[in-house]
């Protein structure tokens, strides 16, 4: 029994992760203009957050066709794996998990089993990690599985937006953020847990800072932090250094996020993933 894991570019793993596991990461498409980028391949992050302030249009992201994933989940039947996991970003934010089961149902080659993160960026990233060194471990399917809900359930991923401005413009305003109305100057945090996605608002950013240390805080102790950012790296090591005290031990990520995540969120945006210690006794 080989198990393989395959995501979508989404999740945000370091390159170096990626290797070490073997994972299949399937990029998600950027249509920027009349150019369509494959994330992660066409067009670097740096590359993207410096040209995001000028697009118009604003950029579009759109799944690739089924037969991107028919052909990653052949591939690695290939290989010689003998089921697929492939783990998508939350169904309720993209339609890329739609394309993946159905792609899954048309391929004959070998068993794929698609699975809903119910989270983004490295909230669906750590659970690919996870997923990868269960399987490596000779965990079966269902045991993959069932470590996998329990992680869902304490997994956080929430950030400070700077503006709201991109999230407009890209017709992504949901109810939870048109509710925080138009002022100039709400930084609004935006949270994701379990599938849903929420939002408070917050009138500065100084405040917004303030209010990500205290929810780190509530979801301490920590098994897995990693600090996520939008084109501002130097504001989130400053962040990462306040809250020292929080974090586990080990190498703690600091990485840019997805501009297929970015595209809807724009530049300047500031958060966490975590995964709470479980609990003892």
């Amino acid at each position: 029994m080989t198990i393989r894991i395959a995501t979508d570019s989404t999740c945000d793993l370091p390159p170096e992760a990626i290797r070490e596991h073997g994972i299949t990461v399937i990029p998600i498409l950027i249509q920027v203009g009349s150019q369509e980028y494959r994330d992660g391949i066409d067009l670097s992050r740096a590359q993207f957050y410096d040209r995001l302030p000028g697009l118009k249009p604003p950029p579009t992201t759109a799944a690739p066709g089924i037969h991107v994933f028919q052909q990653a989940y052949e591939q690695l039947a290939a290989e010689g794996a003998t089921e697929v996991l492939s783990i998508h970003i939350s169904q309720k934010l993209s339609a890329t998990i739609d394309v993946a089961r159905q792609a899954a149902m048309e391929t004959t080659a070998i068993p794929v089993t698609v699975f809903d993160s119910r989270q983004l960026s490295l909230g669906t990233g750590f659970q690919v990690q996870s997923a990868a060194r269960a399987a490596s471990a000779g965990r079966s399917m269902s045991e993959i599985l069932a470590q996998l809900e329990g992680q869902i359930a304490r997994t956080h991923v929430f950030a400070a937006l700077d503006t709201l401005e991109y999230m407009r413009r890209g017709g992504r305003m949901n109810g939870a953020i048109a509710a925080l109305g138009s002022l100039l100057q709400v930084k609004p945090i935006l949270k994701m847990y379990e599938g849903d996605p929420t939002a408070e608002r917050v009138r500065t950013r100084a405040r917004a800072m303030r209010r990500l240390k205290k929810l780190l805080a509530a979801h301490a102790p920590l098994e897995q932090v990693a600090l996520l950012h939008s084109g501002a790296e130097a504001r989130a090591r400053e962040l990462l250094e306040e809250v020292r005290d929080l974090l586990p031990p080990g190498q703690i990520w600091t990485h840019e996020i997805n501009p297929v995540l970015g595209a809807h969120i724009g530049p300047g945006v500031i958060g966490f993933a975590c995964v709470s210690a479980q609990k003892r006794g």
